[in-house]
């Protein structure tokens, strides 16, 4: 008999659990819009070069077209539909929105995933390739336009909202730092 080319498996998503069975080349892209009906988490390119499709994945960026389900298992995975408490918006979200930090919104739910990521990397001092002092004793740099251009430029944006994208994170920043103090 010849190996199985499917798997069941659970996933974990915006703390829901899902049993799927899935063929072992299913991205979890295809995975949360096919077969969970998520469909916030955007198919851009299909091959990790926009960043429409950024979830997290333990609270960490991961390009769902680049992922596949079954490694998925066992972690948690958060999508654009899992980022509000209830509603209310996350700060991101609320930013984006105050300052039109979209324009069309294709690539917004990847944007506000990569930069709830980006705020909390940036938070626990890791640096990025504009970062000046990259000693751990430095701390986290000043989150400057640079940085956060630097750290959003796996997600890309077609209508060309950056400036207010790059506002957006910042003033999302600021709130969470504000409300973490």
């Amino acid at each position: 008999m010849p190996p199985s080319t499917s798997s069941d498996l659970t996933l974990s998503v915006n703390g829901d659990k899902y049993t799927l069975t899935v063929d072992h080349r299913t991205t979890l892209l295809d995975a949360l819009r096919e077969r969970l009906d998520m469909t916030g988490t955007k198919k851009g390119c299909d091959q990790g070069q926009c960043g429409a499709c950024t979830v997290l994945l333990d609270g960490r960026r991961s390009l769902a077209c680049l992922q596949l389900a079954v490694a998925a298992e066992g972690r948690e995975v958060t999508t654009i539909e899992g980022v509000a408490e209830g509603e209310r918006l996350h700060p991101v979200q609320q930013a984006f929105l105050d300052l039109d930090g979209f324009q069309c919104g294709y690539c917004t739910p990847g944007q506000i995933c990569s930069a709830i990521a980006v705020i909390e990397e940036h938070a626990a001092g890791w640096p990025s390739a504009v970062t000046g002092d990259v000693r751990p004793e430095a701390g986290p740099p000043p989150l400057t336009p640079e940085e956060i251009r630097e750290r959003m430029s796996g997600n890309l944006c077609r209508c060309g909202a950056y400036v207010s994208i790059v506002q957006a994170v910042a003033r999302a920043a600021q709130e969470t730092k504000g409300a973490a103090a």
